[in-house]
């Protein structure tokens, strides 16, 4: 018993990071269909549309940082939220997703399944 797999559009504008988030996690993973296991890849592909208008609550746009370091000593560098989205926007999406889905093999699976885009592609 299969499942075909679709491919979900859905427009940021105006969403709330978590919310929109953990819809993606979920479609990506497949948690609606019947055929669904915790074992196997069996979840959709998802384009996302107009990443540069996602909403984040509270003060999360002036405090929020991302660290990243090389493994050098002395190379913790900070991304504000604020650069990012004014400079990469998916990014920011995709890292939400990326800690929303469980840790585990197929997380790389998963996220080739997921697509973003800056602005409305026609």
């Amino acid at each position: 018993m299969t499942e075909e797999t679709k491919t979900h559009t859905i427009d940021a504008k105006g969403k709330v990071l978590g919310r929109l988030s953990t819809e993606i996690a979920n479609l990506l993973r497949g948690k609606g269909k019947v055929c669904f296991v915790f074992n196997k890849n069996v979840g959709d592909k998802v384009i996302v549309i107009n990443a540069k208008d996602i909403v984040l609550t509270g003060r999360k746009v002036e405090q929020k940082q991302y660290a990243r370091h090389s493994g050098y000593l002395g190379n913790l560098r900070y991304e504000s939220v604020k650069d990012l989205i004014k400079n990469k926007p998916e990014e920011i999406i995709k890292k939400s997703v990326l800690r929303m889905l469980p840790k585990n093999r197929l997380q790389k699976d998963w996220m080739k399944n997921l697509t973003i885009h800056r602005a409305e592609t026609n």
